[in-house]
């Protein structure tokens, strides 16, 4: 079970013997035993409206705990639980703080990013963002923000570029577009995004309205309903796993077969609990978003020790941030040789890592705390799960489009 309340952490990780344990990953990044342990508090939602993927994040940061262990990397962890309330964030990071962490790792939702790197900053602690997408992460002065994860615009830009170049076909030669979205920061900022994204890439579709609606919704068929209105061959949602799954729901509801669902920089769809929840709907969906490389060595012997730790959960997005955010900490603290904040902040400045799983070329962070080479691929949804099918030289399978109608689905 997973801690349900601000006021309690959940229990304590804590991996000791670490350094007799022999290594038989012998994958590049995978550290040396250290002399001392390391307090790191990671901050996430786990509980609320946020907590799948919260979850999921914590299931990836759990994994890269115990392979780095095995090789004797000796971490004390904790996790704190901000129910999903952007305002939690900095009430998590003040008490790991007091209770003795010199790092912290969150906060997944960029407002309860926001919130803990105030506190972070106040103690002069530094903070690896796992997930947050909102460019005011690293647009507002903070000095202990090192962030692992593309803002928003980049994602938009990068992916929208990638389903430009899609090819065209008879059924599949969209002209116009609707956009729906969130409207919580991630939402808005997205949302903001997107058309200036579209001109700037020269899309030549146009985006009819833009409709957004509640963080909380349980019901959007008022807004499928303006979306179909519009006539639009190409429905843009900017969601999360809940009210994708909704939309899609509607979709069928409403018999709204457009030629094609792209979530540029959406989360959500490529999510087990949107493909469980939707079967054969699930498929077709495309989403622009950071994903891992499934052509790297590093990305296969992550995906084996998790199919063996945690058989039949997916390991996507959530999972491989948390997992590369652990990466970065033992790798600072490989290199800090000491546990305090101010040598920690001073070895994730001079990061570096050359084989990590997710898409892009090396982790390293520039003046603002951004590492600035993370890519975005494109992925579909093809038989139950996500795949890449954009850029060529990591794609799994070609592209379907036009989507299939869902009275036609077998």
């Amino acid at each position: 079970m997973e801690e349900h309340t601000m006021s309690r952490f959940s229990r304590r990780t804590v991996l000791k013997g670490a350094a007799a344990v022999t290594s038989t990953l012998s994958m590049p990044g995978i550290l040396r035993a250290q002399a001392n342990t390391l307090k790191v508090g990671v901050i996430l939602p786990l509980s609320g409206i946020l907590s799948f993927p919260g979850i999921a994040t914590r299931r990836g940061t759990e994994l890269a705990i115990k392979m780095f262990a095995d090789d004797g990397v000796k971490l004390d962890v904790v996790f704190a639980d901000t129910e999903s309330k952007p305002e939690n964030g900095r009430t998590a990071a003040e008490r790991l703080i007091r209770d003795g962490a010199t790092v912290l790792v969150g906060a997944w939702d960029s407002g309860a990013t926001i919130s803990a790197a105030q506190a972070a900053e106040a103690a002069k602690v530094p903070l690896v963002v796992n997930v947050g997408s909102a460019a005011q992460i690293t647009e507002q002065g903070f000095t202990q923000i090192f962030r692992n994860f593309p803002p928003s615009s980049e994602i938009v830009t990068k992916g929208v570029e990638l389903f430009k170049n899609l090819p065209r076909n008879n059924g599949f030669n969209p002209k116009t577009a609707v956009v729906l979205h969130v409207n919580d920061t991630f939402g808005q900022v997205t949302g903001a995004a997107v058309k200036g994204a579209w001109e700037k890439a020269g899309v030549d579709i146009k985006i009819l309205d833009t409709i957004s609606y509640d963080a909380r919704a349980r019901d959007l068929s008022i807004e499928v309903s303006k979306a179909k209105a519009t006539g639009a061959d190409l429905v843009c949602p900017i969601t999360r796993v809940n009210d994708a799954i909704l939309i899609v729901r509607e979709m069928i509801k409403q018999d709204y077969n457009p030629m094609g669902i792209y979530g540029p920089s959406s989360p959500g769809p490529y999510e087990k609990a949107f493909t469980d929840a939707l079967g054969k709907y699930g498929d077709d969906y495309m989403t622009s978003v950071p994903f891992y490389d499934p052509t790297r060595a590093i990305t296969k012997k992550v995906l084996e020790r998790w199919s063996k730790e945690f058989s039949g959960q997916r390991f996507e997005l959530n999972a491989g941030f948390g997992w590369e955010s652990i990466q970065v900490v033992a790798d600072a603290f490989k290199r800090a040789k000491a546990t305090g904040a101010p040598e920690l902040h001073a070895a994730l400045k001079q990061t570096n890592i050359a084989e990590h799983p997710m898409f892009g070329g090396p982790i390293t962070f520039d003046t603002k705390g951004q590492n600035v080479n993370i890519g975005i691929p494109l992925l579909q949804n093809q038989g139950g799960k996500p795949l890449v099918v954009a850029p060529d030289s990591i794609a799994e399978a070609k592209v379907k489009l036009p989507m299939t109608k869902w009275a036609d689905r077998t």
